[in-house]
């Protein structure tokens, strides 16, 4: 035991020596990642710098220039918080079906009657929207109970006008129907706007950077099979079994190489995010590190288990390309897989790009903990030991 362990720390030495030889695989390794992290956060600096204003697709249904619905859509289109377009109700149920608007919020016909209690049926604010954007219908949805709420308060005054005594001007009361419902005049129904303390701009490295981490680090382990492979084609690896070296020496010591080179571009990566592009590591920056180092472990069990399945260099080379470019996107190291649609976050569970930047985004997005990514952590580590199964098991030390 102890000379398996003396054996794999020193074949992991000369392995990472020889890399920090080879000039390109450590731009690669260290470069890369920052030259990317910093067009991209620049590219998207502009477009995260400033506040949007939320989109609202309104319609109504009740006729007439003074029905009550027509005086809340007016009040919405003249409050400066919202971007309020108006559409007629066929034409925005039409444009939701065939995909070009997300959704809208409509007002039924008899809403005004309803909502003055002259009808036993209720008085309803309908929210269509398309089942493939939930975040916005979330939002329109979060718009409709507002506008409710304080349609509930025009609903009580119009209640309380019927109990008023006869000689008082039932008229003059209506016309100040506004501010007793507690809007502005002209107004039944506002959104007001507070700023609490200064904003800050949202900083696009921090999702940036730890994407193109996992990307380069999954990257460099991969590229790494073709140097085992190579060893494989000129009989390296044979050689050092007639010297006495262990199968699962060469193994462990293959996998503590790439563990070592991968440790060192967290180290760096980080340390310039943060020292250069001031990102933040959230509340918990124990957990950014302790998914790195996850990361850093099934990247480098990858690296093996690809050698151990492609037998020639050209074949490893390739194969490490094309896997490492198809598992990034999907994985969510190009963008935010937050924002994708739900069969693409479906996807990304199946690779360990998925669950690291799933985590990452947590942690340095949301402010989660520890106990909210405890789970990504696991799994990344699983991928990171199924990898090594089939590499122990598969590994060849001739290309015969």
């Amino acid at each position: 035991m102890r000379t398996s362990i003396r054996q794999s720390l020193i074949l992991a030495g000369k392995d990472t020596s020889i890399f920090f030889r080879d000039r390109f695989a450590v731009a690669f390794a260290f470069a890369f990642p920052l030259l990317f992290t910093l067009g991209f956060s620049l590219a998207l600096g502009g477009i995260l710098s400033d506040d949007e204003s939320l989109q609202v697709t309104v319609a109504t249904r009740e006729v007439g220039e003074n029905s009550l619905s027509r005086q809340i859509i007016d009040g919405l289109v003249a409050d400066d918080t919202l971007q309020v377009r108006e559409l007629d109700y066929e034409t925005a149920r039409r444009e939701v079906e065939e995909g070009t608007l997300p959704g809208f919020i409509a007002f039924p016909v008899g809403f005004g009657v309803s909502l003055a209690g002259n009808t036993a049926e209720a008085a309803v604010i309908e929210v269509i929207s398309s089942a493939d954007d939930p975040e916005r219908a979330a939002a329109l949805d979060a718009v409709a109970r507002v506008i409710a709420r304080q349609v509930s308060n025009v609903q009580l005054v119009l209640t309380s006008i019927n109990f008023l005594p006869p000689d008082v001007d039932r008229v003059a009361v209506m016309q100040r129907l506004p501010d007793l419902a507690g809007a502005p005049s002209a107004q039944l129904v506002s959104f007001p706007e507070e700023q609490v303390g200064e904003r800050d701009r949202p900083n696009a490295s921090n999702f940036t950077l730890s994407g193109y981490l996992t990307m380069f680090i999954f990257f460099a382990a991969a590229l790494s099979a073709e140097a085992i492979a190579r060893e494989r084609r000129n009989q390296t690896l044979e050689r050092m079994i007639s010297n006495g070296v262990r199968r699962q020496s060469i193994i462990t010591g293959k996998f503590l190489a790439s563990t070592y080179i991968g440790v060192m571009q967290v180290a760096v990566l980080w340390g310039a995010g943060i020292l250069v592009f001031s990102i933040e590591l959230g509340s918990s920056p124990f957990s950014v590190i302790l998914i790195s180092l996850a990361v850093v472990f099934t990247s480098s069990a990858f690296g093996v288990m690809l050698a151990a399945l492609v037998r020639s260099a050209e074949g490893a080379r390739a194969a490490g390309v094309l896997v490492s470019l198809v598992l990034a996107p999907l994985g969510g190291s190009w963008w935010p897989l937050f924002i994708t649609p739900d069969w693409m976050q479906a996807l990304a569970k199946l690779t360990p790009h998925g669950w690291a930047n799933t985590a990452f985004n947590n942690l340095m997005l949301f402010d989660a903990d520890f106990g909210d990514v405890a789970i990504n952590v696991v799994a990344v580590v699983a991928f990171g030991f199924v990898f090594l199964i089939v590499a122990f098991t598969r590994f060849h030390l001739s290309d015969v």
